[in-house]
């Protein structure tokens, strides 16, 4: 008998404020259950997203007091299906956010949080500059928790470029990684992927990302293409360019016999970087 799990991203649309946020999420998660999922994921920000000089999240004070991760609880419990919430913002020190992602048990409970570590501050062309730092406040811990259904790795979008972080997930025995994502379109097109199937190849994990897709109300476009991505680093799913629900039924097994055939993750080695020697003058 497997271990089987059947899995939904929720292919949402950034919208600028909690309510529509909280419409477009609940819709699709309908949809979603409906096709049978038992873990619902959606997007980095699905709590809401706009350009204001750079992206902005609307944050609550609180976890208790934010209205789509409260919504999405109850959701949870009246369906008794595990959610995934991408991330939603909540006030930080400083004057900034953290960039929050969280996870739902079937009974509407919260039983895992993780803070974004890496931030995308990057310029792409003269015109199209991201300064995520700028109103966020980095996480500093990695975060591997216990399901039902097996050990799950936390990661956020612009984590997906540093591939020690799902190293480390993996050898804490992760078994699925999820990398909720607003990727920008440009370099979505260019790499998302690509570094989806490398991360599920290099850990022999199956990697989860749901991404928003479609315009930023104030600037900028989400990817979208979200995507169910299987040890071996074979493509189950693929959101495509519209709004919508792809779901996927996965074997957990399968993890341990990819790790079994490449066992990779028990062969990392310490080693020196040596500098090149000086250049010797004649």
């Amino acid at each position: 008998m497997t271990r089987s799990l059947n899995i939904a991203c929720l292919q949402t649309r950034p919208k600028p404020d909690f309510g529509s946020a909280i419409t477009e999420a609940l819709t699709l998660a309908e949809t979603a259950v409906g096709v049978g999922a038992e873990l619902i994921a959606l997007p980095e920000y699905c709590g809401g997203l706009k350009t204001q000089g750079a992206a902005f999240a609307p944050p609550a004070e609180t976890e208790e007091k934010h209205p789509v991760l409260l919504e999405l609880r109850q959701f949870a419990e009246r369906h008794a299906v595990w959610v995934v919430v991408g991330s939603v913002a909540i006030t930080g020190p400083g004057g900034k956010i953290y960039n929050c992602s969280f996870t739902i048990d079937d009974r509407g409970r919260i039983i895992s949080r993780y803070k974004k570590i890496h931030l995308f501050d990057i310029e792409l062309s003269s015109g199209e500059v991201y300064r995520e730092s700028a109103l966020v406040a980095p996480g500093d811990e990695a975060v591997a928790f216990d399901t039902p259904f097996g050990r799950i790795g936390h990661s956020i979008c612009y984590d997906l470029r540093f591939p020690d972080l799902y190293r480390q997930l993996s050898q804490a025995g992760a078994e699925i990684l999820l990398v909720p994502a607003a990727f920008t379109k440009k370099t979505g097109e260019a790499h998302w992927h690509a570094l989806n199937r490398a991360r599920a190849i290099e850990n022999g994990a199956y990697v989860v990302s749901p991404c928003a897709i479609g315009p930023v109300d104030g600037g900028g476009e989400s990817y979208g293409h979200s995507l169910i991505v299987d040890p071996w680093g074979e493509v189950l799913a693929d959101g495509g360019t519209l709004p919508g629900v792809v779901h996927a039924t996965i074997d957990l097994d399968l993890v341990a016999t990819v790790r079994g055939r490449i066992p990779s993750l028990k062969h990392d080695r310490n080693y020196a970087l040596r500098a090149p020697p000086e250049k010797v003058v004649a």
